[in-house]
């Protein structure tokens, strides 16, 4: 086996850290932005903000503790001078002596010497929905064993007040002996009247008639509510009411005010108590009409500007080991690549959401109807870019207009033809199907074949199956569930 050495020319492609930084700040929402800038103004401390102002806050807050000592010491000495009486009177108290001698400059100690513009923050807790029926339990009279029975359903009961356990699952988490199927329905039943009434149910059927057993009995139209709820829930989901007027001998008006109490029900009593968590978003840019003009502009509070602690860097030059003088060498040039891609982030984004704004302008002016169809490669080619690119700069980036907050994906739709020979987005139709639905009898719901040819009279051929994809998509149910006696 010979070896040798030899040399090859050749080119190939190497992602620096720079760039690397730069595609990755680029794809960051702005709350994910600003938590990577608070990362790298705490790891860095030639990199600060621009504008903060935390030397001459730093300054001030101590010469006002200066101030303070020097008050505290002149009160101090003029308290010191003031003389006690040599001789007191037999009855004198220690109030009656001190009372007028009071401290100067208002430092008299009392429990109401704060400020009146004093503000007291507190935090906010919020109760799921396990520890609000831990804690009726608690208040209940409920045995030891009956408490670990109960903890076991509860901890079983999911964020919509269902029970998800069998009742061979709770008595294994239990773990008690004594604990059989009658002890669990027992402590169950009483867990399914706390509040919210109907917890603990193990299907909607068994939620509404818990609801409805817990009304007083002379409520109207309870006992047929009752029955339709636990002996014709698949006629009521399937919305039936033919079926259910002839089986239950019901006159229309008879099932329209039983139909009444049974939405007055909570299908899903979990949520009157559970909270979901709150997702904030904050917008990247800000659309604004100005001089008949839609302009666009960089939300300045999404992102903080930077700036590279100039003092800091030119101590370099006087650090007393070249190591010193490495650290900030380093330092400053990090800073300014982190900054500088930044900058490039924000001329990306900028440039995109011009385009997109450029391009439906009709969806500024007129709503979601007038939305046309867009790609993200009519976009990489219009600001000469790659459809990566594009596709990193408007995921989890949010545009602020006077219609709301929408993410830059929204304003990207598939194509559907026209009889014109043209186009049309597929949100587009969507705002026509919903239109559509919202205008309609309840009584006699539009059909997805019907409104197929509605949309057709507008110019616009879309086959059924794609209006019912649509339809779906808008979480709105079939024409035969939305059908409605009310």
């Amino acid at each position: 086996m010979k070896q040798s050495l030899q040399l090859k020319i050749g080119q190939h492609l190497t992602m620096t850290p720079q760039l690397q930084q730069a595609i990755r700040l680029l794809q960051l929402s702005s709350l994910d932005l600003q938590a990577e800038i608070q990362d790298a103004l705490d790891s860095n401390p030639l990199l600060e903000v621009e504008g903060d102002g935390s030397n001459e806050a730093d300054h001030a807050e101590s010469r006002n503790i200066e101030e303070r000592d020097d008050s505290q010491r002149e009160t101090s000495d003029v308290i010191k001078t003031q003389e006690m009486p040599d001789e007191l009177p037999v009855d004198s108290s220690w109030d009656d002596t001190y009372s007028s001698q009071t401290p100067v400059n208002g430092a008299a100690s009392s429990g109401k010497s704060f400020d009146g513009d004093f503000e007291v923050y507190q935090g906010s807790t919020s109760e799921s929905l396990q520890d609000h029926l831990i804690w009726q339990m608690q208040l209940s009279h409920f045995s030891d064993e009956d408490t670990a029975i109960g903890e076991a359903i509860i901890e079983a009961i999911d964020d919509n007040g269902y029970l998800k356990a069998d009742v061979d699952e709770i008595i294994e988490a239990v773990r008690l002996p004594e604990v059989g199927a009658e002890e669990v329905c027992m402590v169950l039943k009483r867990i399914q009247h706390f509040d919210p009434i109907g917890v603990g149910a193990r299907s909607v059927s068994e939620c509404l008639a818990i609801q409805l057993r817990q009304q007083s009995a002379d409520t109207e139209h309870r006992d047929t509510a009752l029955c339709l709820v636990t002996e014709h829930m698949d006629l009521l989901g399937s919305r039936d009411f033919r079926t259910i007027q002839r089986k239950l001998k019901l006159s229309e008006d008879e099932l329209r005010q039983t139909m009444r109490l049974i939405q007055r029900l909570h299908p899903h009593p979990g949520e009157q108590i559970a909270q979901q968590p709150v997702e904030y978003v904050i917008p990247d840019v800000a659309v604004t009409k100005k001089n008949g003009r839609w302009v666009v502009e960089l939300n300045p509070d999404s992102v903080p500007k930077l700036k590279v602690n100039e003092e800091y860097a030119a101590l370099s030059k006087a650090a007393k080991t070249v190591a010193d003088s490495q650290y900030i060498k380093n330092n400053t040039q990090e800073a300014r690549w982190f900054i500088k891609s930044l900058e490039s982030r924000n001329d990306t984004l900028l440039k995109v959401a011009n385009c997109i704004v450029q391009r439906q302008q009709g969806f500024f002016e007129h709503g979601e109807e007038a939305m046309k169809p867009m790609v993200l490669n009519d976009v990489a080619e219009a600001v000469d870019m790659h459809e990566s690119t594009i596709s990193r700069v408007t995921t989890q980036k949010y545009l602020h207009c006077p219609s709301g907050v929408f993410e830059l994906k929204y304003f990207f739709s598939s194509h559907v033809s026209t009889e014109g020979g043209g186009e049309c987005s597929s949100t587009a139709i969507r705002a026509l199907i919903k239109k559509m639905v919202a205008a309609e009898k309840r009584s006699k719901p539009l059909s997805d074949s019907k409104i197929a040819e509605l949309i057709a009279e507008q110019g616009i051929q879309v086959a059924r199956r794609t209006i019912a994809k649509y339809r779906e998509s808008l979480n709105i149910p079939s024409s035969s569930q939305r059908k409605s006696l009310l």
